[in-house]
C-alpha cells in the first residue's frame, strides 16, 4: 500500500514486524554502516539480506525505483530497505529525516512506520523488576542471616541436654557386670524413682545428687545409663565442658535452662560427665579466680541445692579427679552419695568378659577365668577392647571363632604395641636374649617376685626388641597394700637384664638397653625411701604424692620441706637400694652361667618361651608358678 507523504506528516502505519540491532546515531552519506541487518518476520520473512547501505545509495535506489518497500523506524533513525529483486538491508538516516520520505512519495515507493517505543519501555521496564526483584531477594537473605545470627545469641544461655527415650535406654544393671558393690549403692537410687511413696512416707528425702568416682574406663557412664533403665525414668545427659562459653554468664544461665528442662520430666535423670570441668575449687586461678567457670559453677550450688525445690530430679555426676571438686559440691544435700567404681578384680574381670562375649563367638578352648587372671589391672573398657581386638584379628585370619591365639595376639598389641619384623640371628638378638633370661631366671629365684608369663624375642613397635612379661600378684593389686619384701623384689628383678649383661660380657660391654628398667627402679627406690618410710631414714614423709597444679596457686614450686643434708641422705639410700638389688641380681646369676647359656639358646632357637617351657629348661619347680584358683 502507498502512503502519500504531505510534509512533516503523513498517515502511519504500524505493522507488525521486529526491530533489529541499533545502528550508529549519525549516519554519513559516503560511509558504508556495517551493521548486521536483524531478523525479519511477517511480510519481510523470507528475503535475502544483504548488507547495510549508505545514505547516498539509499536515495539514488529509490529515485532509480529499484525499492520495493520501506519500514522507518524512528525511535533508531534508521530504514528497512526492501528491493525488488528480494533482497533487504538497512540504512541510517536523519532525525526527523524529510529527503527519504519526499524521495520514496516522489517514486511511489510504499513506506510504513514502526513504533517500538512501547517495547522499549517494556524492556527497561522488564530490567527494573529485575533489578528491584534481586534487591528484596538479597534484603531477605540478609535478614534471614541477621535473625539466625541473633537467634544464636539469644540461644547461648540454652543449654543443650541429649534427652534418650525410654525406649533407647536398653542397658540393665545385668548388663553392667564387675562393679557389684557400686550396683547395690545405687539399687537405691532406683527404688527413690520406682516407690517414692516409701521414703517420703517415712520423711525421708530423695537424694540430690550421686557422684561416681573412679579411673577412666571403669563403666560409670554405663551405671548411669543403668539407673535410668532400671528406673524407668527420663534420661539427660550433657557434658560438663558444654556449660562453659566464652561469653560471660551463658554457662549460668544454661545450668538454669538444664535445671528447668529436668523439672518439667520430673521425676528424671540428669547426668553431667566430667563434672570436673567447672566444678574445680574455687578461687584458685590468679586474681581470685571469679571467671565464667566459677559462675557456672556458682549456679549450679544454687539449683542443687538453694532457695529453688528441685524435687524429682537427681543428678548424676561422674569424675576421675574427685580430689579437685570443690568442697561446696561435695557437702550434703548436694551430692549426698559418693559411689567409688573401682577397677574390676578376677571375677569382676570374667563377668565383664561374659557381658562383651555374647555377641561374639568363642572357641570352646577359651577360659574366660584364665584370661581373667591374665589381665589384672584392667578395667572394662579395657577388657572391651581386649575382645574387640581379638575379633578384628580373627576376621582378618579369616576364622569362624576367636581361640586363644586371638586373644594372645590381641593383649599383647594393647600391652607392648603392633609386632614388628623378627630379629635376624646377630650379635644384637643374643644380647636381647641374655637380657630378657637375666629378668627371667631373676624373678624364678627371687621369694615374693612376680609370676612369669613368658619371655620372647619378638619385637614389638617402638624399639622393643623383646620382653618379659610376668603376673602380678593379685592381692597386692586388690588390696592396695605392698610390702618392703615385694618393693625390694621387683628392684632386683627390673635390674636383672642389667645383672645378666655384666655376667655375661662384662661389665665395660653393657649397653643402654635396661635405660628404662633403670628409671623405674630410681623412681620406686625414691618412692620406698621419701613416702613409704622403707629405709634407715626411718618412717617419715618426706615427699608428698604427685598432685595437679592449680593456676596462681602452685605455679611456683616452693621449696622441700626437709633441709639440704636430709636430701643428700635421701639421695644415698636410694642409690644403696640399687646398687643393693642389681648386686643381688649378679649374685643369684653368677653361678648359674651355663643355665643361661642353656635358656639363651632355647631362646633363640624357639622366640617364645612360656611359663612351662622355661621352668622346665630351667629345672625349676612349676608349682611355684601356678596362680592361685579364684
Amino acid at each position: 500500500m502507498s502512503l502519500g507523504v504531505k510534509s512533516l506528516g503523513f498517515c502511519q502505519r504500524i505493522t507488525a514486524v521486529s526491530s533489529g540491532p541499533s545502528v550508529p546515531q549519525e549516519p554519513a552519506l559516503q560511509k558504508q554502516v556495517q551493521s548486521p541487518v536483524s531478523k525479519q518476520s511477517g511480510f519481510f520473512a523470507g528475503f535475502k539480506k544483504e548488507p547495510a547501505i549508505s545514505y547516498s545509495q539509499l536515495l539514488d535506489k529509490i529515485n532509480s525505483g529499484q525499492v520495493k518497500s520501506l519500514e522507518l523506524i524512528p525511535a533508531r533513525r534508521e530504514v528497512v530497505v526492501l528491493f525488488k529483486d528480494g533482497k533487504q538491508s538497512i540504512s541510517p538516516i536523519f532525525a526527523n529525516d524529510q529527503q527519504v520520505l519526499r524521495a520514496a512519495e516522489a517514486a511511489g515507493t510504499p513506506l510504513s512506520v514502526k513504533d517500538i517505543r512501547q517495547e522499549q519501555a517494556l524492556a527497561g521496564m522488564a530490567g527494573n523488576v529485575a533489578l528491584i526483584v534481586m534487591i528484596i531477594i538479597g534484603l531477605t537473605f540478609l535478614l534471614r542471616r541477621s535473625a539466625q545470627v541473633a537467634n544464636r545469641a539469644m540461644g547461648f544461655g540454652r543449654s543443650q541436654p541429649r534427652m534418650k527415650p525410654q525406649e533407647d535406654l536398653q542397658i540393665r544393671f545385668e548388663d553392667v557386670a564387675g562393679i557389684s558393690e557400686a550396683k547395690d549403692e545405687l539399687q537405691e537410687v532406683v527404688t527413690f524413682l520406682k516407690q517414692p511413696e516409701n521414703f517420703i512416707r517415712l520423711g525421708a528425702k530423695i537424694p540430690r545428687g550421686v557422684l561416681l568416682v573412679g579411673p577412666p574406663g571403669t563403666g560409670k557412664t554405663l551405671l548411669a545409663k543403668a539407673i535410668a533403665g532400671e528406673a524407668g525414668v527420663p534420661f539427660f545427659s550433657m557434658a560438663a565442658s558444654e556449660f562453659v562459653e566464652m561469653f560471660v554468664g551463658v554457662g549460668a544461665s544454661r545450668v538454669r535452662d538444664l535445671f528447668r528442662q529436668a523439672k518439667e520430666k520430673a521425676p528424671c535423670i540428669v547426668f553431667i560427665d566430667e563434672i570436673d570441668a567447672v566444678g574445680r575449687q574455687r578461687g584458685a586461678g590468679i586474681g581470685g579466680g571469679n571467671d565464667e567457670r566459677e559462675q557456672t559453677l556458682n549456679q549450679l550450688l544454687t539449683e542443687m541445692d538453694g532457695f529453688a525445690d528441685n524435687s524429682g530430679v537427681i543428678l548424676l555426676a561422674a569424675s576421675n579427679r574427685a580430689d579437685v571438686l570443690d568442697s561446696a559440691l561435695m557437702r550434703p544435700g548436694r551430692f549426698d552419695r559418693r559411689v567409688d567404681v573401682s577397677i574390676p578384680d578376677r571375677r569382676g574381670r570374667k563377668d565383664i568378659l561374659a557381658v562383651h562375649a555374647r555377641s561374639r563367638p568363642l572357641d570352646d578352648e577359651v577360659c574366660l577365668l584364665d584370661w581373667a587372671r591374665r589381665t589384672p589391672g584392667f578395667t572394662g573398657a579395657e577388657l572391651a577392647n581386649l575382645l574387640n581386638e581379638a575379633a578384628i584379628l580373627t576376621a582378618r585370619q579369616e576364622k569362624i571363632a576367636i581361640g586363644n591365639q586371638q586373644l594372645e595376639g590381641a593383649l599383647e598389641r594393647i600391652t607392648m604395641g603392633l609386632s614388628a619384623a623378627p630379629l635376624q640371628d646377630s650379635a644384637k638378638k643374643r644380647l636381647i636374649a641374655y637380657h630378657e633370661i637375666g629378668h627371667a631366671l631373676v624373678a624364678a629365684l627371687t621369694p615374693h617376685a612376680d609370676r612369669i608369663d613368658k619371655v620372647t624375642l619378638l619385637p614389638r613397635s617402638g624399639g622393643v626388641g623383646g620382653f618379659t612379661r610376668f603376673w602380678p600378684d593379685e592381692e597386692i593389686l586388690d588390696s592396695g597394700l605392698v610390702t618392703k619384701a615385694y618393693l625390694n623384689a621387683r628392684l632386683i628383678v627390673a635390674l636383672g637384664g642389667r645383672a645378666a649383661e655384666m655376667v655375661v660380657f662384662g661389665a665395660d660391654e653393657v649397653t643402654q638397653g635396661a635405660s628404662g628398667d633403670i628409671q623405674n627402679v630410681a623412681h620406686l627406690a625414691r618412692e620406698m625411701v621419701t613416702r613409704f618410710g622403707f629405709s634407715s631414714l626411718g618412717p617419715v614423709a618426706l615427699e608428698a604424692g604427685d598432685s595437679e597444679v592449680f593456676l596462681g596457686r602452685d605455679l611456683i614450686q616452693t621449696r622441700p620441706s626437709y633441709a639440704e643434708s636430709t636430701g643428700k641422705a635421701i639421695d644415698e639410700q636410694v642409690r644403696s637400694l640399687a646398687i643393693g638389688a642389681l648386686d643381688q641380681a649378679i649374685r643369684l646369676l653368677s653361678p648359674r652361667r651355663s643355665l643361661m647359656d642353656c635358656l639363651v639358646e632355647a631362646l633363640i632357637e624357639e622366640e617364645t618361651l612360656h611359663t612351662e617351657r622355661f621352668m622346665d629348661l630351667a629345672g625349676l619347680s612349676i608349682d611355684q608358678q601356678k596362680p592361685l584358683e579364684v
